[in-house]
């Protein structure tokens, strides 16, 4: 995540890594919650695992934003999971955005696309031959984050 940092950083963006103990996402979430305190000014967000965990602690808390970097909405080569991976999402009501590889095993893209639909705020980036990691569009991928929070109001 150092690489993310860094770059909201030199956008003018203050971000933190949050460690996070391994396993089921949901045993993770109070310490997410924890490092991570709601508030109308304050933006979660994460990649792959962190970013299921912060999608889970956005569905019962009031943030001003949400980031998910390569949600991994299903195990690769069980589609069958998307659905039980994002019934979450119908209680998330701050704006999220959401980027993915277009192929990522994690998140079949027409899938992604289902479900994203099922979010009341949301703006969906998908990167074509991209797989689950955006370090070859990371510069992209960051400005389109500053753009998306400087539209929430973060300066």
């Amino acid at each position: 995540m150092q690489p993310w940092i860094a770059g909201l950083a030199g956008r003018g963006y203050e971000a933190r890594y949050i460690p996070l103990p391994k396993g089921k996402a949901e045993r993770a979430v109070p310490v997410y919650r924890d490092a991570a305190p709601a508030g109308d000014n304050v933006v979660i967000g994460g990649q792959s695992y962190g970013g299921r965990v912060a999608s889970l602690v956005a569905a019962d808390e009031s943030y001003a934003g949400l980031v998910l970097l390569c949600y991994p909405l299903h195990r690769p080569g069980h589609p069958d999971t998307a659905a039980e991976r994002s019934a979450h999402w119908l209680r998330i009501s701050c704006p999220v955005l959401l980027l993915s590889g277009e192929a990522d095993p994690f998140a079949r893209i027409e899938l992604l696309r289902e479900a994203v639909g099922r979010l009341p705020s949301a703006t969906l980036v998908t990167y074509p031959g991209i797989g689950h990691g955006l370090s070859r569009v990371r510069e992209d991928a960051l400005g389109r984050i500053a753009d998306w929070l400087t539209l929430l109001g973060r300066p």
